[in-house]
């Protein structure tokens, strides 16, 4: 798969890559119930339209639409193709900062796969490449699209001295990591990065940028982008879980299985057999929690510790070091899964 073909631009730039959501979305009724729209209608361009008297003469912006979806309808092929595209622009001297418009509902594992995969190309470059999204669709009364577009334009084209290059997410006056990425909330406007760790785009947070900086250096070379990716599913441990789907997985060609767990990554008794059987058969088991929040550290006789981590963002994680692991036969994909998780506890 290639980045989409479009015309090179030579002058200095930032680059607007749209994939859709509700940034792009239109409700039929907006003035009485905004919450019910279609995403992914409007292009790219029209959302530039809307904000262009805001935006310096001086700023150049080219577009390029990867996808208008609904970003529940997110693929792993629309994430190569994404990755692709950052890739081939962060290595483009033209391309002074990437913005990508993106759908909330899925936007944290977009932000982990780019993180993961193009972070350290940022870093090199000294560019940053900014997620950017809305909660409310494009015609909506009180619409949050045009003023995160316009705070997300503005990081991406923040002196290089202030901040270094690297892959972040805008939302509601304020800037967070990419990685760090977790919609915890249905509609609060600052729902992707609530639980984040973050500071206002205005006034870079000193603490949040020596924590910033610190996680950056931590973080391991970029991984390979997967062509064909590795099947990874996630399994919630719950009051009266029953092993019937993890033997049906165990049977199938399933490689992975995150396995969300109570509390501390707890998993039901019910599982035990079937998970002694998914071991054997050589199946990359990951531990994380289903709280959305906290930490799940240390041994356990059934997979490894996903740290921090959500469901989403581990399956990610296990998806691309399956994959590197294949690339590279000198490292398991244990190593290549600490490499992206396991980061020291910065304060």
């Amino acid at each position: 798969m290639n980045p989409s073909s479009a015309p090179v631009e030579k002058s200095p730039h930032i680059l607007i890559l749209g994939m859709g959501g509700t940034i792009a979305g239109l409700a039929l009724n907006p003035e009485l119930n905004p919450s019910i729209y279609q995403a992914g209608e409007l292009g790219v361009e029209a959302l530039l339209e809307k904000v262009k008297q805001a935006i310096p003469e001086r700023v150049k912006l080219v577009s390029r639409q990867i996808a208008n979806i609904d970003s529940r309808d997110l693929s792993e092929e629309l994430l190569t193709l994404l990755g692709l595209t950052v890739r081939e622009a962060l290595r483009d001297p033209a391309v002074q900062g990437i913005v990508i418009t993106h759908g909330s509902d899925t936007v944290e594992e977009a932000g982990f796969f780019l993180s993961a995969t193009c972070g350290k190309l940022a870093e090199k470059f000294g560019k940053r490449v900014v997620f950017t999204g809305a909660m409310l669709p494009a015609n909506a009364p009180q619409a949050d699209g045009p003023i995160n577009l316009l705070d997300a334009l503005k990081w991406a084209s923040t002196a290089p001295e202030n901040c270094p290059g690297g892959i972040f997410a805008v939302f509601a006056g304020k800037v967070c990591l990419a990685r760090d990425l977790a919609k915890r909330h249905t509609s609060a406007l600052n729902a992707p990065l609530m639980d984040s760790p973050s500071s206002p785009i205005g006034l870079i947070n000193p603490s949040w940028l020596s924590r910033l900086k610190a996680v950056e250096a931590a973080c391991g070379e970029d991984l390979p982008i997967p062509q064909q990716w590795p099947w990874v599913e996630i399994l919630t441990s719950h009051a009266g879980a029953r092993p019937e789907m993890m033997e049906f997985l165990i049977h199938s060609e399933v490689q992975g299985l995150v396995l969300a767990g109570t509390g501390l990554g707890g998993l039901h008794q019910a599982w035990s057999e079937p998970l002694k059987r998914a071991a054997a058969k050589g199946l990359a088991l990951v531990r994380t929690s289903r709280t959305g929040a906290g930490m799940v550290m240390g041994d356990a006789e059934f997979g490894l510790a996903a740290d921090s981590l959500s469901a989403p963002r581990a399956r990610i994680a296990l998806q691309l070091a399956l994959n590197a692991a294949n690339v590279d036969k000198s490292l398991t994909w244990q190593d290549f899964f600490a490499r992206m998780v396991v980061l020291p506890d910065f304060r």
